[in-house]
C-alpha cells in the first residue's frame, strides 16, 4: 500500500471516528478463499453471502478497534489473500 494513501485514509479515519469505535470491514472473497479470510477473524461474527452464480462471497464483519492504526493493519494483513477486494 502506498504511503500517501495510508496516510490520507488514517487522516480520513481519525476524522470520523473516536477511537475506541466499532469498525465494519467488508471484503469479497473468489471462491475457494472464504477460510483464509475467516481465519483473521477467529473471534468475530461474520456475516457472508455467495454471489448470484457462486463465484465469489461478500464478506461484512463488525470489529472493535482502538486505533486507525488497528484497522489499518488489518487491511494489510488481508491484502495478502489472492483476489480479495476491501469495500
Amino acid at each position: 500500500m502506498d504511503k500517501d494513501w495510508l496516510d490520507s485514509f488514517r487522516e480520513k479515519l481519525d476524522k470520523h471516528y473516536a477511537w475506541p469505535s466499532l469498525y465494519v470491514f467488508k471484503f469479497i472473497v473468489p471462491k475457494g478463499k472464504e477460510d483464509e479470510l475467516k481465519s483473521f477473524f477467529p473471534a468475530h461474527e461474520i456475516a457472508e453471502r455467495s454471489s448470484a452464480q457462486g463465484n465469489y462471497t461478500s464478506f461484512t464483519i463488525q470489529m472493535m478497534c482502538p486505533s486507525s492504526e488497528s484497522v489499518i493493519n488489518v487491511y494489510q494483513r488481508v491484502s495478502n489473500i489472492e483476489g480479495i477486494i476491501a469495500l
